[in-house]
């Protein structure tokens, strides 16, 4: 089997580019009312934003997530802006995770996978919840290897403490118990796939210091979708450490997207309200490079 499949391609897309996922969770509150302003619709300017971003800045970038919420959030205009921008990524021959946790059970989640992995909302990976049980994975199966699904592991949020990691009775925490399965996938996978990457990766914050290199050790075989790097406080050296074995993509959304708010660049132009496309997209590419550095950099350092 050819390294094509999605989860292969996007390691490999990593390996490559550097391990950095722009997200394109692009709230319009992201863009200066100056750049909204020269658009018919707040959600037209959401999509030349999304392009922009793409066009020049892939070259510091494994992959790309779309935060499907934001998109939700502006209603249908929205969910087309949402459509167009994976459609985008994918015609670009660039990885593309939409990030839309979906976890059901039955003819519910075949219909999560038919929506999400054909049709107008076709994406190359998804974001899996898998805490109704792992019968929610199974949908999902029947696209792989051609599609992937990160599955929930241990989260970036504070409130990963209510139940990921509460202990079991044989003291290992309940996000273990994911973890375990998720090897085991990968496992069976890599024995009748040699040199492919399991179909099954995994979310795992890089805010939790103490316990990265031992869920990175306990899990070998499994690429991560690494969150919470920049604005919700990650550091790119617990990133690295995760970046370790099997490798993975480590997601910054904000921190790219809003980056003209603090680029010292454009202040003038902040001030006097006059800030172009060009300006914010071009903060945005900055953002991702020195992104991308300092990820490797911590990497180089291990």
């Amino acid at each position: 089997m050819s390294r094509n499949t999605a989860m292969s391609r996007l390691q490999d897309a990593c390996r490559k580019n550097g391990p950095l996922c722009i997200g394109l969770d692009t709230d319009p509150s992201y863009l200066p009312e100056s750049v909204i302003a020269k658009y018919p619709s707040k959600e037209e300017a959401v999509l030349a934003y999304n392009k922009g971003i793409v066009d020049a800045a892939s070259q510091y970038a494994g992959c790309y997530k779309v935060q499907i919420a934001y998109y939700e959030a502006m209603g249908l205009k929205g969910m087309e802006v949402f459509a167009k921008t994976v459609q985008y990524i994918r015609s670009k021959n660039i990885p593309v995770i939409s990030d839309v946790k979906r976890g059901d059970i039955a003819d519910t989640a075949k219909a999560y996978a038919k929506a999400h992995f054909q049709g107008d909302f076709e994406t190359d990976i998804i974001t899996i919840n898998p805490y109704m049980g792992f019968d929610t994975l199974e949908p999902f199966m029947s696209f792989f290897p051609e599609k992937g699904a990160f599955v929930l592991l241990r989260t970036s949020n504070p409130g990963m403490q209510d139940i990921e990691n509460q202990l079991l009775s044989n003291g290992k925490p309940v996000l273990s118990l994911v973890g375990d399965k998720l090897n085991q996938l990968a496992e069976e996978y890599a024995s009748s796939n040699p040199g492919e990457c399991s179909p099954f990766g995994a979310v795992v914050g890089c805010t939790e210091e103490e316990d990265a290199r031992k869920i990175r050790d306990m899990y070998p075989n499994v690429f991560f979708l690494i969150p919470g790097f920049g604005a919700q406080g990650g550091k790119a050296r617990i990133a690295a450490t995760l970046l370790d074995k099997a490798g993975g993509a480590v997601n910054s959304s904000r921190g790219i997207l809003t980056a003209w708010k603090k680029d010292e660049d454009l202040a003038a132009k902040r001030d006097a309200g006059t800030l172009t496309m060009e300006d914010i997209v071009a903060s945005a590419t900055k953002a991702a490079k020195e992104s991308t550095e300092v990820l490797l950099e911590a990497k180089n350092s291990l």
